[in-house]
């Protein structure tokens, strides 16, 4: 018995360990791609930070859809959303009377999901459209009734997600009969200033936009009352304590929402100073200088996303060498193989970055580090299977026949002979994937997983252009690093000519 005491203790130790851990596992509080989405996460988190619950911002994970699934299976906690979304997004209930109902309702319908909304912020956020004043006023239109016969050629301008939803565009042209053609979808933050300088004459709008109260447009009346109520609440899992969160129900009314959007997208303050000031004296502090390019390059934050950037191409690299090399070499020996080894691969190439991502959160059952890496991965076999198979077809067969006549094994020609003298063909491949997993690596912030571009998607949602390059040029650099490292490296495993005189002699006497 006393033998087995020490192992007792052991496992006691480990199970309070493990429980340690569990209970210090921050809130995970998710955020969408747009302003006042970033501007509530931020509040969510300052709030229970202030409480004493420890919480993590994962800023800009993407659209509903990407939100709701992360909250479903555990990688989120909370987040930001409003009632009319709720109910015909991820309820799919389109009827008039399930959009205006109430919070008790939709907590019963979101139970059997194990999920619930709560914490009514205090305004509602509806969709809108919108077009510039003096147009409105020159062809006469005030509702969106209007559009049908007095607007046939208005080039549009509407969010990707307004495109997609149950109750965005498709259902909105229904009910109203327009004739008008969507065309490709234009990201909300580019909005207004694509309607500003008259590239587009109609855009969708939130009704608590920073640009309403500055820009010189004319928001349509919804005289179908097709946009139900979006008020604003906190939808999270049903195991979520939100009790630390009830300071601010009813803190936010429309105009004080305007304030605080108007503060981060048009004044370029950051997220978490304005949700401070707000937090801490009930308003947005006074405008002040936007930052430049340089201040926003250096900030804090530079360390962790450089690392987050460099872990998700190192790694996925590690995995594509790992997995192509091996295909090429198969493809090398195998010459049936090469057409559709190099076929696949290529064609895994092609794929849209978003669309793959997309794919691989449902296949995965997560949001965050894993599908991007898996992303990147799948971009990175192409160039490095290719220059492998390129490579080991180079090498002459004279050298392999010579080495299997004097003993050699297949496996031992092609570690001692073929692939040494294919190396550089290969690091080349391998140099081209680096380099381009560095750029498409951004894309890795829409999912949660950060990297630089964190920067940049954040700045496309207030369309500011300094935070853009703070995150474009340290990625335009790491790509730079990249290409001179492995230059450097295909230099030592790149046979030189050789200089010895005696050697030259021969060779000319031969």
């Amino acid at each position: 018995m006393k033998r087995n005491q020490p192992l007792r203790l052991l496992l006691t130790l480990l199970v309070a360990w493990f429980a340690g851990l569990a209970q210090a596992a921050p809130l995970q509080v998710g955020s969408k791609r747009f302003t006042e989405s970033y501007l509530l996460g931020e509040l969510v988190t300052q709030t229970l930070a202030a409480q004493g619950v420890a919480a993590e911002h994962r800023q800009g994970l993407g659209n509903t859809a990407i939100l709701a699934t992360a909250l479903q299976q555990g990688q989120i906690d909370i987040y930001p959303e409003y009632t009319g979304t709720i109910v015909r997004e991820l309820l799919k209930r389109d009827s008039p009377a399930d959009a205006q109902a109430p919070l008790a309702q939709i907590n019963a319908w979101l139970a059997p999901l194990q999920l619930k909304a709560g914490v009514p912020l205090g305004f509602n956020n509806s969709y809108a459209l919108a077009m510039r004043e003096a147009d409105a006023a020159r062809l006469g239109i005030a509702t969106i009734s209007d559009l049908a016969g007095k607007a046939p050629t208005l080039k549009l301008g509407l969010s990707h997600e307004f495109l997609a939803r149950a109750d965005g565009w498709p259902a909105l042209q229904r009910a109203y009969a327009l004739k008008l053609q969507p065309g490709t979808g234009l990201d909300h933050g580019l909005a207004y200033q694509a309607l500003a300088d008259g590239q587009v004459d109609l855009i969708d709008v939130y009704t608590t936009d920073a640009q309403l109260a500055r820009q010189p447009v004319r928001v349509l009346r919804d005289d179908r009352a097709f946009f139900p109520r979006y008020d604003a609440v906190l939808l999270m899992r049903a195991a979520v304590d939100d009790k630390p969160l009830q300071g601010l129900a009813g803190r936010l009314p429309e105009q004080a929402m305007i304030r605080l959007n108007a503060a981060a997208e048009l004044d370029g303050r950051p997220f978490a100073e304005v949700a401070r000031d707000f937090l801490q004296s009930g308003a947005s502090a006074a405008p002040t200088a936007r930052q430049g390019v340089w201040a926003r390059l250096v900030a804090p934050d530079l360390a962790k996303l450089l690392g987050q950037h460099l872990a998700l191409v190192l790694v996925s690299l590690a995995l594509a060498v790992a997995v192509a090399v091996p295909l090429g070499i198969a493809a090398h020996r195998l010459p049936r193989l090469a057409a559709p080894v190099m076929a696949a691969v290529g064609l895994l190439q092609t794929l849209p970055s978003l669309a793959l991502l997309a794919f691989l959160i449902a296949l995965v059952g997560r949001i965050g580090f894993v599908p991007a890496l898996l992303a990147l991965f799948v971009y990175a076999l192409l160039p490095i299977v290719r220059n492998t198979h390129a490579g080991l077809q180079a090498v002459s067969t004279g050298l392999a026949e010579a080495a299997r006549a004097l003993g050699m094994t297949r496996g031992q020609t092609l570690r001692a002979i073929e692939l040494p003298l294919a190396l550089p063909t290969l690091m080349a491949g391998v140099k081209t994937a680096a380099v381009t997993n560095v750029g498409t690596a951004t894309v890795a912030a829409f999912v949660g997983a950060g990297g630089l571009g964190e920067r940049i998607v954040a700045g496309l949602a207030v369309n500011d252009s300094a935070l853009m390059l703070a995150g474009a040029l340290p990625a335009a650099a790491l790509a730079v690093v990249v290409q001179l490292v492995f230059d450097a490296l295909e230099r030592r495993v790149t046979p030189g000519p050789q200089h010895n005189g005696g050697g030259q002699s021969r060779d000319r006497g031969a």
